[in-house]
């Protein structure tokens, strides 16, 4: 096996440090021992892409918010999927995060970031949230390990009772909030009920060839 070589480290606010590393030709973004990124592991942040669009066909220009940016799984798989007339913002906290896509992972990144229907806010998406009162037609989470977090401790309040009212207010009538999660939590699923969604939960699979761990993606419509 390939000996694993790190690249770069990063401060989270309010959080641990994240270091980017490499084996061979792939990359990993670890916090401490845990490894909460991948590059190998594409399949499910896809998917909150592709099955989130999916919902959405038919909408003209419609409007995503995805925080964060990750390794841009879901924003190429977004891009991928929607028309010209879209348009997607990127909520990232770590700035270091968009420095290695541009950086070490350029290739991995392919350009994605410079799509002229992509706006990059270098900001907490809970603030970009607040600040937008039914303004996107999805708002795609894959924020932490998903509602039990890991990376930071603020991060919960994404999905609070107040967070989620927040989310349910800056959607559009009909819009779509999205959450990836590392694994099923049915107390979060009975807070998305309470705070007046209806939620379909969808297993997937962490790997695009349908293998890996299964992670969950909750796809959540104001009543």
């Amino acid at each position: 096996m390939k000996p694993m070589e790190k690249l770069a480290t990063a401060q989270v606010p309010g959080g641990e440090p994240l270091r980017l590393c490499r084996r061979g030709e792939d990359f990993m973004i670890l916090l401490d021992r845990n490894e909460l990124m991948n590059s190998r592991m594409s399949g499910s942040e896809e998917a909150l892409a592709t099955m989130t669009c999916a919902r959405l066909r038919g909408r003209a220009a419609p409007h995503l918010l995805i925080g964060g940016y990750g390794m841009g799984f879901t924003l190429r798989a977004a891009l991928a999927a929607l028309g010209n007339d879209s348009r997607l913002t990127v909520a990232e906290l770590v700035p270091e995060i968009l420095e290695w896509a541009r950086g070490p992972m350029a290739a991995l990144t392919d350009g994605c970031l410079d799509d002229p229907r992509v706006t990059v806010i270098e900001r907490d998406v809970a603030h970009v949230i607040g600040a937008g009162r039914r303004s996107y037609d999805a708002i795609l989470l894959d924020v932490d390990n998903g509602p039990d977090g890991l990376v930071r401790a603020a991060n919960d309040r994404l999905y609070s009772h107040a967070g989620l009212a927040a989310a349910k207010a800056a959607l559009r009538p009909g819009g779509v909030l999205a959450i990836w999660s590392a694994a099923p939590d049915p107390s979060f699923v009975r807070r998305l009920k309470a705070a007046g969604f209806a939620v379909d939960e969808v297993a997937v699979r962490a790997r695009s060839n349908g293998k890996g761990p299964r992670h969950v993606i909750w796809f959540a419509t104001p009543c």
